[in-house]
């Protein structure tokens, strides 16, 4: 009899569970059922702003396709939340009334978006009642109220200077938007970049267009357009940003009230092992946004140092690709078998891509520290532990920026604003722990005017789409087989379904490859 598998949420992490476990659910192993709450299966919820100003459409979002995963056996459950967790019975207790069984649960719910206490919008986490004209972006029908007001030339403000407000913002203003927005401290990305590269930076979102209000504490709408829509953001100031529709874009929390309404232990998110299972729980498990890996032992190093839920799809797709293969071998072996599978390893800090017409940025790891900032570097130089060093180039009025934070020549932190070739390098090294050549501005010539000729990935062969772990020369391969557009290789490869960063990569790859290929 086929081991009963039920998952909670179908969002892209859900969804590449389910692929990953196809085999098993064919070969009758295991049998899947899958709730989600939205009337579609799993889409790609980073590139919905790409979709709210037409760059995109609905169909290149979908990552599952509902009706082949039933004619695959799979039992899928739209438009229906689960309404409590029976662990006693190893059931899930639906809102449509029905039940289902579990051997093991998967909690794959991801996050919800932070809804700031405004006067004038319900704070109510759980259910926040947003007035017309006030959006958090986080689905499709959230895509087609950016639409209406991108198509309109409307007024967009952006609440929040984190990447997904700002690519939003970006988007909408070279689309014809009126865009500004709306962030408290001196700068944008103000948890993940230095004062330079933040001030470069904003000063890059000015050039493309978008208004920026740096230094600002909202608090509360007003809705005085017709039908009682959205008209402008109240600051503490007294002042007030006009505008016909806000974009919230504050961040987001984990989905863990199911899980600690069946008495599961959570934290940032639901706290889980390096086996991903639950504490105490060993029949439930949890991946993604809504999953902190944090395991029981005090004297784990690595959980004592672990940040909570990345918050990016990348980590999530590893997670599911390894629990799948943990839950199959749970299904055709033996407990002792299933835990000789290696543990998932630790996923290291995240890069943060901001690419737009005219505009690039990368930022990864620590950057805080200054080049004179003595105590900052000396801080962890103990036992023979090297010390930081840092090199800092600036050229504000041109929109470049590059520092590099390093510790015995391997970067642990990096910005580069306005230096794509640069960025690329760095980040590569980066993810490799590769040692930096002596002499830094090496680097910095990359992007010279001898090297701008070409396009595509400085480094082909190495990574390319970091979310779904695609290289170059599997990129490359695509194309050589056939694949002549984007859409194409995301298809053949996974590469470019995540969060779009390497969209413009994977498509300097593509016209690389035919510009070279001889006349017929």
């Amino acid at each position: 009899m086929s081991e009963q598998i039920v998952i909670v949420g179908f969002g892209p992490v859900a969804g590449r569970l389910i692929d990953e476990l196809l085999p098993a659910v064919r070969d009758g192993h295991v049998s899947v059922t899958v709730v989600g709450e939205e009337a579609e299966a799993a889409y790609n919820r980073v590139l919905v702003a790409d979709l709210g100003v037409g760059r995109t459409t609905a169909d290149a979002l979908a990552l599952s396709d509902a009706a082949a995963l039933i004619a695959e056996g799979v039992d899928v459950r739209l438009g229906v939340r689960v309404r409590r967790v029976d662990r006693a019975r190893q059931q899930v207790i639906l809102t449509d009334g029905t039940a289902a069984h579990y051997e093991r649960l998967v909690f794959a719910t991801g996050s919800r978006p932070v809804i700031p206490n405004l006067t004038g919008i319900n704070p109510d986490p759980a259910a926040p009642v947003l007035p017309a004209g006030v959006t958090a972006l986080r689905d499709l029908r959230d895509a087609l109220v950016l639409r209406a007001a991108v198509d309109g030339g409307k007024r967009v403000v952006v609440l929040g200077g984190g990447v997904l407000g700002l690519e939003t913002a970006l988007a909408a203003a070279e689309e014809g938007a009126t865009v500004t927005v709306v962030h408290n401290g001196p700068h944008p990305l103000g948890r993940n970049i230095d004062r330079g590269g933040g001030a470069v930076l904003a000063a890059s979102l000015r050039r493309c267009g978008v208004r920026m209000a740096g230094n600002a504490r909202s608090t509360g709408v007003e809705h005085n357009a017709p039908y009682g829509g959205f008209s402008a953001l109240l600051l503490d100031d007294g002042s007030a940003i006009d505008g016909d529709l806000l974009v919230l874009s504050c961040g987001v929390r984990p989905r863990t009230e199911l899980a600690e309404g069946c008495g599961l232990s959570t934290g940032t998110g639901i706290l889980v092992d390096h086996r991903l299972r639950a504490h105490h729980e060993p029949h439930i498990f949890a991946i993604g946004d809504c999953a902190e890996v944090r395991c029981p032992d005090p004297a784990c190093h690595e959980c004592r140092t672990a940040q909570g839920p990345s918050g990016l799809v990348g980590p999530g797709w590893r997670q599911a690709e390894w629990l799948a293969e943990y839950l199959t071998l749970l299904a055709t072996g033996t407990q002792d078998e299933a835990d000789a599978l290696q543990e998932l390893p630790r996923e290291q800090a995240g890069v943060i891509v901001l690419k737009a017409r005219g505009m690039n940025m990368a930022v990864a790891g620590d950057n805080a520290a200054d080049p004179w900032d003595e105590e900052a570097l000396t801080a962890g130089a103990v036992n023979g532990r090297p010390r930081l060093q840092i090199a800092q180039w600036a050229d504000p009025e041109h929109g470049r920026y590059v520092k590099m934070t390093t510790r015995g020549g391997v970067l642990e932190g990096l910005v580069a604003v306005g230096m794509p070739r640069t960025a690329a390098e760095l980040v590569g090294l980066f993810e490799r722990g590769a040692e930096l050549p002596a002499d830094r501005s090496l680097l910095l010539r990359l992007d010279g005017p001898d090297q701008l000729a070409g396009s595509g990935p400085a480094d082909p062969a190495g990574t390319v789409c970091r979310c779904a772990g695609v290289s170059g020369t599997k990129i490359q391969g695509a194309v050589e087989g056939g694949c002549s557009t984007v859409a194409d290789v995301s298809k053949a490869t996974r590469a470019g379904t995540g969060c779009g960063g390497c969209h413009d990569d994977i498509k300097g790859l593509i016209e690389k490859h035919f510009q070279a290929a001889p006349a017929a």
